[in-house]
């Protein structure tokens, strides 16, 4: 469920006209509703219900400030990737001790960032890391709690650039060395061990493959304890589905994850930390474009807008879908036309979709994108020198830039000339 629809013809998010938005800020912009974000952490937050837990929303899904803080006021912890994410969570309001830190590479400057700042944990991913925040956090005089990343060589069933809990993908420590690892960890004075983390990817449409990560995580968590170590946190990692397709058949409902999560190890008396992004924010958002020229190719028709894939890559990256709908709505019964959806960056890869039906459009019509609200502004470009475009915020009838759009010197003015030119 989102919080966008038709009203009298006319597309709005919550109560405002999102034509009114496209005459204040241009376009293309990102809006985000914020009764969708409050709505769908409501929904995780009460799966777990009955449970000690944390929702740690995955800031890489959009790690705008204002989202942040939105969420971060409702409870949320975050869980971050980089420095740069950290800092942003901080900016945001949320404590330190709701910040987890996961990542594969994570440097020793980014580690002494989260240490000086405050951190809940570092979920780490190899025993090099092991040994680096050691280092670093003895330097500072602290102790770095850490939850150590286990890779149970389970296929999420997804696509294979999301894909993260495999034994080839890169991430985690294989559960075949796991007690070593714990042993390693147990024996460095600068770290604590508090857990167990498991992340298996993106975009999971059942709870096959959480049950059987879970599972493993299960009889993990008696091994551990049966050699000594206090293992008090499971972090379960994110990943469950949205529909981008609304034709399609819906993905589990978090109620139906919080069960799992219940059965698989509600037992073992640890508190639970759980790291959704794309159902928090997925349908929280939507990308608005105009129609610049209808063009009429071979044997094709071409819909160009004012939008391209450094706006919005996932089409081009993933072959990801997108629903596209007119921001008027047609009328009943209006004849469909396929469509190839692209915009004017010089590439054949600027495409966002391809024979999509679609009613009769003209230059100067606005269409919305669907399902945008994660992984949508947090991977664009200035490819082509496009400028990064505006982000908006929706509560009830009012509306805020919380990203603006910058200047083309603006853009241009961070390029520097050495001074031999």
């Amino acid at each position: 469920m989102d919080h966008f629809d038709y009203r009298n013809g006319e597309l709005h998010a919550e109560e405002v006209p999102v034509h009114r938005i496209a005459e204040e800020v241009g376009t293309p912009f990102y809006c985000y509703s914020t009764a969708t974000l409050s709505r769908h952490f409501a929904l995780f937050d009460e799966a777990l219900s009955g449970t000690e837990h944390l929702v740690c929303f995955a800031v890489k899904a959009n790690s705008n400030v204002a989202v942040l803080k939105h969420l971060g006021d409702l409870g949320a912890g975050m869980d971050v990737v980089s420095a740069g994410e950290y800092l942003r969570a901080r900016a945001a309001g949320v404590p330190g001790e709701r910040i987890v830190f996961s990542g594969v590479g994570k440097t020793r400057e980014e580690m002494r960032v989260a240490l000086e700042g405050g951190i809940r944990q570092f979920n780490v991913e190899s025993e090099p890391e092991m040994e680096a925040l050691d280092e670093v956090a003895r330097s500072l005089g602290r102790i770095a709690p850490v939850a150590l990343r286990i890779n149970p060589d389970v296929d999420a069933r997804t696509h294979e650039k999301i894909a993260t809990g495999k034994a080839e993908n890169k991430f985690g420590i294989p559960l075949a060395r796991a007690r070593e690892a714990y042993a390693l960890a147990a024996r460095l004075p600068g770290l604590e061990v508090v857990g167990i983390d498991v992340h298996i990817g993106s975009q999971l449409t059942e709870l096959a493959p959480f049950e059987q990560a879970y599972g493993k995580l299960a009889e993990l968590t008696g091994v551990l304890r049966a050699d000594g170590h206090d293992i008090r946190r499971l972090d379960l990692g994110g990943g469950l589905g949205i529909p981008y397709e609304r034709s399609n058949s819906v993905p589990p409902l978090p109620v139906e994850y919080g069960a799992m999560v219940k059965r698989t190890v509600g037992h073992l008396g640890c508190e639970i930390e759980i790291e959704p992004g794309r159902l928090i924010a997925g349908n929280a958002g939507i990308m608005v474009a105009r129609v610049i020229y209808v063009k009429r190719g071979g044997n094709r028709r071409f819909l160009i807008l004012d939008a391209a894939m450094n706006d919005l890559v996932r089409p081009a990256l993933y072959e990801a879908h997108h629903d596209i709908i007119p921001v008027v709505a047609p009328a009943p019964g209006a004849p469909r036309h396929e469509h190839d959806v692209v915009g004017p960056v010089c590439e054949t890869g600027d495409t966002f979709a391809r024979a999509r039906p679609l009613p009769a459009l003209v230059a100067g019509d606005l269409v919305a994108f669907r399902s945008a609200g994660a992984y949508g502004a947090v991977m664009a470009s200035e490819y082509n020198s496009r400028p990064l475009i505006p982000e908006v915020m929706v509560r009830g009838d009012e509306f805020a830039v919380i990203r603006p759009r910058p200047g083309y010197d603006e853009m241009i003015g961070r390029d520097r000339l050495p001074a031999w030119l």
